[in-house]
C-alpha cells in the first residue's frame, strides 16, 4: 500500500474565521449554524459550501462538526479550508484523532489559535485511501444518524397516537369504564441515593447516572459508585427515569447500566405497560416544569404530592391491551435503535484511533 506523506496542518489546511450573525432560527431554516460547541440553529444564506469542517474556537469545550450541506459559522469558530486535495469527511475523522478542540493557546479564555493548531504534525494517506477510512467510519456514523431521525419519527407517531387516545377523546366526554388516578398511582417512582456511601472498590464499581448523564444519554467521564448497593437502585438499559430536580427530563435510559443518584427518579410499574406510564410522565412534563419554575429556590423541583395532583386516565384492561399492540412495538423499536447506535458509536471510536494513525490500513476501492 503507498506511503503516507508526513506534513503539518498548516502545510494542509486554512482555518478560516467565521462571522458575526446576530439573526438566525434556532428551530429551522435553510442552512445549519454552527458556532464553537456545534450547531446552534439555522440562517437563509450560507458561509461556506458543503461538505465542510467547522471547529471550536472559544470556550472550555471547542467541538469537531461534519456539514455535507452549505453551512454558515458564527464568530467563536473556523471553518476548515483545504490547501491540497484532501477528503473533506477523512478531514473531519482526523480533526477529531487529533483533537483539533482541545488544543489551548495558554490564554485566560480558553481558545484554539491558528497558529497552536498549524505546527501540529499530520501523516496524510493518499486520496484514494482517505475516502476508504471516511466510507467505513462514516457509514458508522449514517446509521447512527438514521437510527437518529427514526426515533424522532417513532417519538412523535407515539406522542400523536397519546394525544388521540388520551386528550382529544377525553375533551368532551370521559369514555365509559375509564378511571382517573394520579400518576403515583400508576408508577413507582424510587428517588436515587447520595452514592457517596456506596464508595467503588477497585473494578468493582458502577456509573453513576445523574442528571447530566441523562441528559447526554451516555456515562463517559461520570463518577463511580459501589455495586453492593441494593438491586433496585441500579439501572439497566430500557428503565424510565425521571429527573425531578433542576433541569426536568424524562427519558429511557439506553446508555448501559448505572448507579441511580438523587435527583432522579426510576419509574417503574407492575400493572402498566411502560410505553403508559412513560408517556403519561411525559405528558404532565410541561406542568412540572412550570412548578419547578415557580419555586422560590434556585433548585426548582417536584415534590411527592405533585405526582398525586398530576391525572392520569386509565382505560379498561381490554383497551388498554389493544392500545398496546400499536405503542409497545414503537417504544421497543425506539430502545432498539438506541442501542444499536450505542453500540456503532462504540466500534466507530474503537476504529477511528487505528484507521487515522495507519495501524489499520484499508484498501481503497
Amino acid at each position: 500500500m503507498s506511503k503516507w506523506r508526513e506534513s503539518t496542518w498548516g502545510e494542509e489546511v486554512s482555518l478560516e474565521y467565521g462571522k458575526s450573525l446576530r439573526d438566525y432560527n434556532t428551530e429551522s431554516g435553510m442552512f445549519r449554524v454552527f458556532g464553537s460547541n456545534g450547531p446552534i440553529g439555522w440562517t437563509s444564506e450560507p458561509l461556506a459550501s458543503g461538505p465542510g469542517v467547522i471547529l471550536g474556537r472559544k470556550g472550555a469545550y471547542r467541538g469537531v462538526e461534519f456539514s455535507r450541506d452549505p453551512f454558515f459559522v458564527i464568530d467563536t469558530a473556523y471553518y476548515v479550508v483545504p490547501k491540497t486535495e484532501l477528503d473533506m469527511r477523512w478531514l473531519y475523522y482526523a480533526s477529531k484523532h487529533h483533537k483539533l478542540g482541545e488544543i489551548d493557546d495558554g490564554s485566560p479564555i480558553p481558545s484554539t489559535t491558528r497558529a497552536a493548531v498549524y505546527v501540529k504534525d499530520l501523516e496524510v494517506p493518499p486520496l484514494t485511501e482517505q475516502k476508504a477510512i471516511a466510507s467505513v467510519l462514516g457509514s458508522l456514523d449514517d446509521k447512527i444518524e438514521l437510527n437518529r431521525r427514526m426515533n424522532k419519527t417513532l417519538e412523535a407517531l407515539a406522542q400523536s397516537l397519546f394525544k388521540s387516545w388520551f386528550v382529544d377523546a377525553t375533551q368532551f366526554a370521559f369514555p365509559k369504564g375509564w378511571e382517573v388516578r394520579g400518576l403515583d398511582e400508576i408508577a413507582d417512582f424510587l428517588n436515587g441515593l447520595a452514592l457517596q456511601k456506596f464508595p467503588p472498590n477497585g473494578d468493582d464499581s458502577l456509573p453513576v447516572i445523574k442528571i447530566s448523564q441523562l441528559r447526554a444519554g451516555h456515562t463517559e467521564g461520570a463518577d463511580r459508585a459501589g455495586k453492593n448497593l441494593p438491586s433496585q437502585y441500579i439501572i439497566e438499559n430500557g428503565d424510565v427515569l425521571f429527573s425531578w430536580s433542576g433541569s426536568l427530563l424524562v427519558d429511557v435510559w439506553c446508555g448501559g447500566r448505572g448507579a441511580l443518584n438523587q435527583h432522579l427518579f426510576k419509574v417503574t410499574s407492575d400493572k402498566f405497560p411502560k410505553w403508559f406510564y412513560y408517556l403519561w410522565t411525559r405528558h404532565h412534563l410541561a406542568a412540572f416544569q412550570n412548578t419547578a419554575a415557580d419555586k422560590a429556590t434556585t433548585m426548582g423541583h417536584i415534590q411527592r404530592h405533585h405526582l398525586s395532583e398530576a391525572k392520569v386516565f386509565v382505560p379498561t384492561p381490554s383497551e388498554l391491551e389493544k392500545m398496546g399492540k400499536q405503542m409497545s412495538p414503537l417504544i421497543e423499536k425506539l430502545i432498539a435503535n438506541n442501542l444499536e447506535s450505542r453500540t456503532l458509536a462504540a466500534l466507530r471510536d474503537a476504529l477511528l484511533p487505528k484507521l487515522l494513525s495507519g495501524e489499520l490500513r484499508v484498501h481503497a476501492q
